[in-house]
């Protein structure tokens, strides 16, 4: 372990002030759930289950969103990709509470479609404003302010609630995101190599995994690019060849996490309501929160980093004994274990999202990885709610506690087939249209399009 490399870190003005604002620019966001929906069952008078009917409506949207958003960065740089988003905050969180509950849904949508893409654009400046070797402490910083905004943004959303309105909180969260993202826009974090700000070093070139020689890597492209999904869309503005099977591997760990966590969360509440003490939730997401805030701490201290996929596996089967807790204390005590993997398992998918995908498309990466996060936590609470109806409280644990489990072993059964493409003995030069690799690593018949997955129906294979 390092713990210097915190130290070092947080040394670098400009790293140190992109987390403080990530941090910042997070709390609204984090708000934004409890406040609408107290909005919907007080001010509206409307049930629970409208109330989550826009909390999904919002996670559609952020779904929808994130690429696309993290797409437009890539293309157009983060000042002029931002302006949407800092224009539709004010303008739909200013609308969205005077509006009756069938436009609120509507509204929710495209507050999540074009909200500031915080998660995704802070990962993506971090993979460049620091080596390689150190994105690993630099996400685990990043995760550890998460953690702190969902403590402080849920009770924040509380207070505007109860000691001003709902529709003036709802106003207040979107010009705070607005500022967020004029923040960000007035720092302009760099987001891509050889910008202003960004690291600078002979590891700065994107190239391969020191594991895997040129050669493997241009096989193992060329094998994935005809089972690719992009290879399916086309050539269009936003050409997903970049997704290959191990991205895909590591999506549905992000996914997986987004599930845990979701579920977990409406399992406490259902679990604690059950006995009574719902009063005492803040004592159990000490607990929880403070043990992801730990393991984050040391899992960005290490030297070496942790396959995502074993990280959500572990998580996943140390979430199923949750159901076992009878009271407040207990479940604290037994969600320290699951915590203290939380945060490693988004440092980890980050870091890898990081080192598989081109910079060219790290931002529209960095998307779907948040997209496929929120897509899990969309699933997780009805997942665990619909057997907390039919069973009990102690099911929600066991069945996100199970799905995510064979995520994650359906993950690792992917990568152990691309590693299997990869072997060595699998890559022949002959074996393989006829690729011979140069000194430099780099295949002298294939050409840069084809190397970054682009379709190859017009070669030939050669004769053996």
């Amino acid at each position: 372990m390092n713990f210097a490399s915190y130290r070092q870190l947080l040394s670098l003005g400009p790293v140190r002030r992109l987390l403080v604002i990530a941090m910042i620019a997070r709390i609204p966001h984090a708000a934004a759930g409890v406040l609408l929906t107290l909005h919907v069952v007080q001010t509206l008078h409307l049930s629970y289950a409208a109330a989550g009917t826009v909390a999904a409506a919002i996670t559609i949207g952020l779904a929808l969103g994130a690429p696309w958003r993290g797409r437009q960065v890539d293309v157009l740089g983060l000042r002029r990709a931002l302006i949407p988003s800092v224009f539709a905050e004010v303008a739909v969180w200013s609308v969205a509470p005077f509006l009756n509950y069938q436009l609120l849904v509507v509204a929710a949508v495209i507050g999540g479609l074009f909200a500031v893409p915080i998660f995704s654009v802070v990962r993506q400046a971090l993979g460049v404003m620091v080596p390689p070797e150190q994105r690993r402490t630099a996400y685990a910083l990043d995760s550890m302010g998460a953690e702190i905004t969902f403590m402080v943004g849920p009770a924040a959303g509380v207070v505007l609630a109860t000691t001003i309105h709902t529709v003036v909180g709802l106003v207040i969260i979107g010009v705070a995101s607005a500022l967020a993202g004029l923040l960000l826009m007035w720092t302009n974090p760099p987001t891509r190599s050889g910008q202003r700000g960004a690291w600078t070093g002979p590891a700065a070139a994107v190239g391969p995994a020191p594991s895997e020689s040129g050669l493997e890597v241009a096989v193992g492209t060329l094998q994935a690019s005809r089972s690719r999904p992009g290879s399916f869309w086309g050539r269009t503005r936003s050409n997903l060849a970049w997704v290959n099977l191990a991205v895909l591997a590591v999506l549905g760990a992000s996914l997986g996490a987004g599930l845990v966590l979701s579920g977990t969360d409406v399992g406490m509440v259902a679990l604690l309501r059950a006995n009574d003490q719902v009063g005492e939730l803040g004592v159990v997401f000490f607990f929880w929160c403070g043990a992801s805030l730990l393991g984050g701490l040391v899992y960005g201290s290490l030297k070496r980093s942790i396959n995502p996929l074993w990280l959500l596996g572990a998580m996943a089967l140390l979430t199923i004994p949750m159901g076992l807790a009878d009271n407040a204390w207990t479940l604290g005590l037994l969600s320290i274990p699951p915590g203290l993997l939380c945060a490693p398992v988004l440092t980890s998918s980050a870091e890898h999202i990081a080192d598989l995908v081109d910079e060219r498309r790290r931002g529209e990466a960095m998307g779907w990885y948040g997209s496929s996060m929120t897509m899990g936590s969309a699933m997780g609470a009805p997942f665990a709610g619909a057997m907390i109806d039919q069973v009990g409280p102690w099911a929600g644990f066991v069945v996100i506690g199970i799905i995510a489990a064979v995520l994650a072993i359906a993950g690792l059964g992917i990568q152990y087939r691309r590693r299997r493409q990869l072997a060595p003995r699998q890559v022949a030069p002959r074996e393989v249209a006829g690729i011979v690799a140069e000194p430099s690593g780099v295949p002298a018949a294939a050409g840069w399009g084809q190397l970054q997955g682009e379709p190859d129906a017009a070669r030939q294979p050669d004769a053996p």
